[in-house]
């Protein structure tokens, strides 16, 4: 039995949930957020709990209990709470700035990198908290800003040697040694 399958999902007061046959959209004040469920899998909702049963107890329904579970749950997490990654950047010279719904980073090489954000996501760019700059990706969908995230990572990720890159906040970068002398 999938021990989290079987955990209902608590739905606070502000979040309203549509039940449709095996689709599910969740409304609240962060936004709205729908997902089709596998067929193997029956959904009830009562007393502001939603939960999960299996139809039968093949593997693969098995399987996709848990799954479906945990992505209704980061759905209702999402449109009542959101979520937010942080990134750092770290090097001489580079910036980050974010202007008219684009994000510009100037991140050592000859040209600059402009992003615009998906639907949905939030960029905030926080340069004085701290002396790195910080960029703060948020938004309803927790694959979404993770999506974002990594590939704004992508674009100058930390290096071995100095350290210097894209990182996200708490994130260890394992420094190499560099070129000894060969006497």
């Amino acid at each position: 039995m999938s021990r989290i399958g079987i955990l209902p999902i608590p739905v606070p007061e502000k979040v309203e949930v549509k039940l449709s046959g095996n689709s599910v959209s969740v409304k609240g004040t962060n936004g709205e957020l729908s997902i089709d469920v596998d067929p193997c899998l029956t959904i009830k909702f009562e007393d502001n709990t939603l939960s999960l049963e299996r139809i039968n107890d093949d593997r693969t329904s098995r399987a996709r209990h848990g799954l479906y579970r945990s992505l209704v749950n980061n759905m209702v997490t999402g449109v009542s709470e959101g979520f937010k990654k942080m990134l750092e950047i770290q090097g001489v010279g580079y910036r980050a700035s974010f202007n008219n719904g684009i994000l510009e980073l100037a991140l050592g090489y000859s040209h600059s990198f402009y992003f615009v954000p998906p639907e949905g996501i939030n960029i905030e760019v926080d340069t004085k908290t701290t002396k790195n700059p910080r960029i703060i990706v948020s938004g309803p969908d927790k694959a979404l800003v993770g999506q974002v995230s990594a590939k704004i990572r992508s674009l100058r990720k930390p290096e071995p040697y100095k350290g210097k890159g894209i990182r996200y906040v708490g994130e260890f970068v394992r420094k190499k040694a560099g070129k000894s002398s060969g006497r």
